[in-house]
């Protein structure tokens, strides 16, 4: 098989890449990525390309699956910039997979997909998915699975398959993930389990984790089986105050879920962190995840717990762990984070 992979050099796409150049099934994998990495892996050949502007159908012709995976996430306060390659470039992507008649896509959709649901029992796939409207990342999923929908009624013979997962964690990604969702102002080495002496105790934060490279092998799966539709992507124990105040060895400051809020807000506001409140109602918002779909039909089965994952990340922060690719290189936000300081926080696009 030869399986395309666009927005490959990211924390799924890094794992994703990892998991098909194991497959025996696989003979050749092209990443697309706006800007070559230096990292090299099995099979796989890099090409430059952007979804939002580039000819993408010369590079899929001849694949029997693509898995698109471009999506982003700051600049937080640049809308346009961010609607581009996450709704547009997406149906860019797909235009092109028709065109160049590929038989199969690989959708990387999001438990922010979601409508809101319920904190105290698990949902399957036929959960609704209208979002939750103050995140942008959620009405971004939303678009483009409406976009999808019509996909797949103009292009019924495209196997279509959407993989949705929770919180997304790996060691590789610690610098990457650090610099989208909090900025140059953190002090790494703080990120250690004796510091953070209490975890805030908010309302309703249940959320789920799942190690990348356990969503890569799902992708994996996904590209070389016969499955169509949506798959849930999670894993055990769901993750909420009480949970990550035993794995931090830390206490419960009970905090309301107003005061949560409005303290990201007023960072956001001040430039203090890149991340804007409605992220905080997504994660109070989006239902638990029921992921007996991906292990029934897919096969899949992870092989980290998710609270494992979420310690490996932190470990990773406080390290400055990264990879060779430019979303997820250590020294990307330059010496002293000052490539970071210059986007103002989220207000600008990194070169």
């Amino acid at each position: 098989m030869r399986v395309v992979v666009i927005g490959a050099s990211g924390n799924v796409g890094t794992s994703v890449l990892e998991a098909l150049g194991e497959d025996d099934r696989i003979d050749s994998i092209l990443g697309l990525a706006r800007r070559r990495p230096q990292l090299a892996f099995p099979k796989t050949t890099w090409v430059e390309a952007d979804v939002t502007r580039d000819d993408l159908r010369p590079h899929l012709r001849g694949a029997d699956a693509v898995v698109h995976l471009a999506w982003t996430i700051q600049p937080s306060r640049d809308l346009d910039v961010l609607w581009r390659t996450n709704v547009a470039g997406s149906a860019r992507v797909f235009r092109a997979v028709r065109d160049a008649g590929v038989p199969a896509l690989v959708y990387a959709s999001s438990v922010g997909a979601y409508s809101p649901g319920p904190k105290d029992r698990f949902v399957d796939e036929s959960w609704p998915t209208d979002g939750i409207r103050t995140s942008f990342y959620s009405r971004h999923k939303v678009e483009v699975e409406r976009r999808l929908d019509r996909f797949e009624q103009e292009a019924p013979s495209v196997r279509v398959v959407r993989l949705r997962p929770g919180l997304i964690f790996k060691r590789g990604a610690a610098s990457g993930i650090r610099r989208l969702f909090a900025g140059p102002f953190l002090p790494s080495p703080l990120l250690r389990p004796s510091l953070i002496p209490f975890v805030p105790n908010v309302p309703g934060l249940r959320f789920q984790g799942v190690h990348s490279r356990d969503v890569g092998d799902a992708y994996r799966l996904a590209v070389t089986s016969d499955c169509r539709g949506a798959f849930n992507v999670a894993a055990d124990p769901v993750l909420d105050p009480p949970a990550l105040a035993r794995a931090l060895d830390a206490r419960l400051l009970p905090v309301s879920r107003g005061v949560a809020r409005t303290a990201t807000a007023i960072s956001w506001r001040l430039r203090l962190q890149p991340t804007p409140p409605g992220w905080v109602d997504l994660a109070l918002g989006v239902p638990l995840l029921d992921a007996t779909r991906a292990r029934t039909e897919l096969g899949w089965e992870p092989r980290h717990r998710a609270d494992d994952a979420l310690l490996e990340l932190l470990a990773g922060m406080r390290e400055r762990a990264g990879l060779e690719t430019p979303p997820l290189s250590p020294g990307a936000g330059g010496p002293a984070r000052i490539e970071e300081l210059a986007t103002r926080v989220g207000g600008r696009e990194r070169p």
